[in-house]
């Protein structure tokens, strides 16, 4: 919203002394954010008067028409003498009054006027159009030509109000008042303890049976709908200077009198107002909601398909105008022919979550629609219609009808009970039972009671809704800089949960390992999970949507890390860095099976555990995750040796890092599961209650996968539940015990089938080797026709230690042949050379 200065004093008695940096400071300290203050004129600098255009020659020897013209501006220029001006503009004639600029002027953006030679002609000055005064667009697009009663040699920089001060307030969506002159007016008021002159109190007439007929279909849509009639307009009337200066200074663009009049008193009491050519009009005015699939071209030329929820104002035909929003061209207001003399003027009150829906439903944002959704005064039409009607009379010389339309839906005022000092306890200040009653009164809500405060709040205020809004706007009036800084004061003894340590351990050793956290909004499309290749039924596939997403292409909680970490990776691949070893760790969501309404927690205690367990069942079940993405080089080539692409190995690897810090057993095998590669993707599992538990997959992309995410070759990936892995543990980690007896090693080669999974062997023989052994590993792979087609060989360095004692040669033999035993057992292996 774009405040001039010189329009808010109209209604607050401002000190003349006070600038736009002083009005910010204040209104700032009383909660709005007043972005910026811009002085108009600042660098402007006379003469700049009014001119009469007295002769005009056509110089019609060069490339573009040139005009020589004799200008009569008084005695500004210290003789009386036609000022002599070479101008290209063509949009005046002789007898136009004008606006000159004489030599030894400036004019904004420090442009210096002088007499010079051009065309072969002396241009002593320059007649201006708006943009060369700083003006901004007039709707002119060319010379600016004054009403002919304007006398020469005035002084054009206060005649059109050059010099100004505009605050630029940025309105939050809770404060739609604050979007009008009037509600500006008020908290200019309040922080300078001055009276307030308010617009809106206007002597309206009641309403009568003579009014043009409405009917209003949907009255939770619609609940109040203020007609007014006006007659015998001049359909050549323009408006005048103070109220275009005062639109454009505004940031709108003037456009006729009728439109300009609607925008001036929407500026002003921030009630927004539709004008209709009457004649155009057939019949009754109607509001109700549209039919599905009906058609409504709307001002701006667009033809549109309305929805069955928008909301519609009607006549006999059909739809003509999507209320709360933008008016439809079949009874607009067309000056150019100048055949409009009666005008129908709409005041109308449309619900907020109606019209915001509508205006993004239809990508058709308009100064209406962002008024109407953040709550505008419903008692305010009656003398928003007024005030036009008034505006109208007055500057197109028509007359007002006697008839006067309204149909209010009824409602009770909003009321608020309160304690007294509840704003007290909110802020932890004691501004007693007088300052908060004080300050109510003066934001206009009626306070009445001593301990128990009964409040009722004003109609142009409908983000007052409970106790804690009250407590807010005592605080603010009272000053946020006046609130005492406290440190809170957690019990003792509280420190970090298991699930956070294991959060921050699994963060600092990925970080260890080479891996730069790439942290992403949980946020992704539906669509990602088709290049995913997941199956229809997979429980990926379900995801919690957002009601009001920030990107219509992301409208759903993420049900995987990788999304976002393979755009990160494909971002960063693109800007040159090929090399790429990626994590994150955060939440996933999926939906429950039984969907609850959570409940509003107090804020005036802490929440009982109920309420909190009542909360946490209403929201998503919501795991940690951690993921890797990597590309490019694992090991940079150099003079120590040639280095060595990623691949699924450092994928797996990442994975056994997270279950070391968990301390879990990580379970790898050979799977298939989504984008990755069916022939490179292990399966990660662990043991939960003597349960084989799934935790996640790693491994190499699928090439489709690849090729449809625009990702590099040979990408891998890795993504398991954190959750589950410390469900898995053992408790926290523990440092390895420190033998001082030697070591026995004994290898083993087994024979097996070739869909026998290495993890299922080297399980077998872990269990089998019983505590004796230490650790456990694969070194070699191998297959031959000696062996046969369908069979390999697995070799085992096993290694045994005790910590009381040396181990014999018969111990550890003995713990080696259980061990093959028992993978003889389960997986069939047959000892190499047996």
């Amino acid at each position: 919203m774009r405040v001039p200065l010189s329009w808010l004093r109209e209604y607050v008695d401002l000190p003349a002394t006070e600038t736009g940096r002083d009005v910010q400071a204040k209104l700032i300290s009383a909660g709005l954010e007043v972005e910026t203050v811009e002085p108009l004129g600042a660098d402007l600098k006379g003469p700049l008067v009014v001119g009469q255009v007295l002769t005009i020659e056509e110089l019609t020897e060069f490339k573009k028409p040139i005009r020589f013209c004799t200008v009569a501006v008084g005695t500004a220029n210290g003789t009386g003498e036609p000022q002599e001006i070479v101008c290209g503009a063509r949009n005046f004639a002789v007898g136009d009054k004008v606006v000159v600029v004489l030599p030894g002027a400036v004019l904004p953006g420090n442009f210096a006027i002088a007499a010079r030679k051009t065309y072969g002609k002396t241009s002593h000055g320059m007649i201006c159009s708006g943009d060369e005064l700083g003006m901004g667009d007039d709707g002119s697009g060319g010379i600016i030509v004054l009403p002919p009663e304007v006398e020469v040699g005035t002084d054009a920089i206060e005649l059109l109000q050059l010099v100004d001060e505009v605050l630029d307030i940025a309105v939050t969506p809770d404060r739609g008042y604050a979007l009008s002159m009037r509600g500006v007016a008020r908290e200019t008021a309040i922080a300078y303890g001055l009276p307030l002159r308010d617009p809106a109190l206007l002597d309206v007439p009641a309403p009568n049976a003579f009014g043009y007929p409405v009917q209003v279909s949907d009255p939770m849509g619609c609940d109040r709908f203020t007609a007014r009639t006006v007659t015998g307009l001049d359909p050549d009337a323009h408006s005048p200077i103070w109220l275009r200066r005062r639109l454009q200074k505004a940031g709108m663009r003037p456009i006729s009198l009728a439109v300009d009049i609607t925008n001036y008193v929407m500026l002003e009491l921030g009630q927004p107002l539709h004008a209709y050519d009457r004649s155009r009009v057939q019949g009754t005015i109607g509001v109700r909601r549209a039919e599905q699939g009906e058609k409504l071209t709307t001002l701006d030329g667009v033809k549109r398909t309305l929805n069955a929820e928008d909301l519609v104002i009607t006549d006999d035909r059909g739809p003509i105008g999507l209320a709360g929003v933008m008016g439809g061209a079949n009874t607009e207001i067309d000056d150019t022919e100048g055949t409009t003399t009666e005008v129908v003027v709409e005041a109308a009150h449309f619900d907020a979550i109606s019209i915001a829906r509508t205006a993004r439903r239809h990508k058709l944002a308009s100064e209406a629609s962002k008024r109407f959704e953040r709550g505008v005064d419903p008692q305010a039409a009656s003398a928003a219609a007024q005030r036009t009607v008034d505006l109208l009379v007055l500057l197109a010389g028509g007359t007002a009808d006697a008839g006067v339309t309204e149909v209010i839906a009824p409602s009770a005022p909003h009321s608020i009970t309160i304690p007294a000092n509840h704003p007290d306890q909110v802020a932890g200040v004691d501004y007693g039972r007088e300052t908060v009653v004080r300050r109510l009164q003066q934001v206009g809500c009626d306070v009445y009671g001593q301990d128990e405060l009964i409040v009722t709040v004003p109609s142009w205020r409908p983000d007052l809704t409970d106790p804690n809004d009250l407590a807010e706007e005592v605080i603010r009036l009272e000053g946020y800089e006046n609130l005492p800084s406290t440190l809170p004061k957690p019990p003792a003894g509280l420190g970090l949960t298991d699930r956070q340590r294991l959060h921050r351990r699994v963060g600092r050793a990925l970080a260890g390992a080479g891996y730069v956290e790439s942290p992403n909004y949980p946020f992704m499309g539906e669509q990602v999970l088709d290049q995913f290749g997941l199956a229809a039924d997979d429980p990926n596939r379900k995801v919690v949507k957002l009601v009001n997403p920030l990107s219509d292409e992301e409208p759903a909680l993420r049900t995987t890390l990788l999304p976002g970490l393979l755009q990160a990776l494909r971002r960063n691949d693109g800007r040159g860095s090929h090399d790429l070893a990626l994590f994150e760790t955060g939440l996933v969501f999926h939906p429950r099976a039984e969907l609850r309404i959570a409940g509003r927690l107090p804020v005036d205690r802490r929440p009982t555990d109920e309420e909190i367990a009542s909360l946490t069942a209403a929201l998503p079940v919501q795991p940690r995750h951690a993921a890797v993405v990597l590309a490019g080089a694992r090991e940079q080539a150099g003079w120590w040796g040639k280095g060595r692409p990623a691949d699924w190995a450092d994928a797996i690897e990442a994975a056994r890092v997270l279950a070391r810090e968990a301390g879990t057993e990580l379970l790898v095998r050979s799977g298939q599961y989504g984008p990755w590669h069916p022939g490179r993707c292990a399966e990660l599992s662990v043991v939960v209650d003597g349960t084989r538990r799934v935790v996640g997959h790693a491994g190499e992309l699928h090439p489709r996968v690849l090729k449809a995410l625009g990702l590099p070759a040979r990408t891998c990936a890795m993504e398991l539940d954190l959750d589950a892995l410390e469900e898995a543990s053992s408790g926290h980690p523990k440092g390895p015990k420190i033998s001082t007896f030697p070591v026995a090693t004994q290898d083993v080669a087994l024979v097996v089938d070739k869909a026998v999974p290495h993890a299922d062997v080297e399980a077998a023989l872990r269990e089998g080797a019983g505590e004796l052994l230490e650790s456990i590993r694969l070194f070699d792979e191998y297959e031959s026709e000696q062996l046969g087609g369908d069979r390999k060989s697995l070799a085992y360095a096993l290694r045994f230690r005790a910590d009381d004692r040396t181990l014999t040669v018969d111990e550890a033999s003995a713990a080696r042949d259980a061990a093959v035993a028992l993978a003889t057992e389960r997986t069939g292996a047959v000892l190499r050379g047996a």
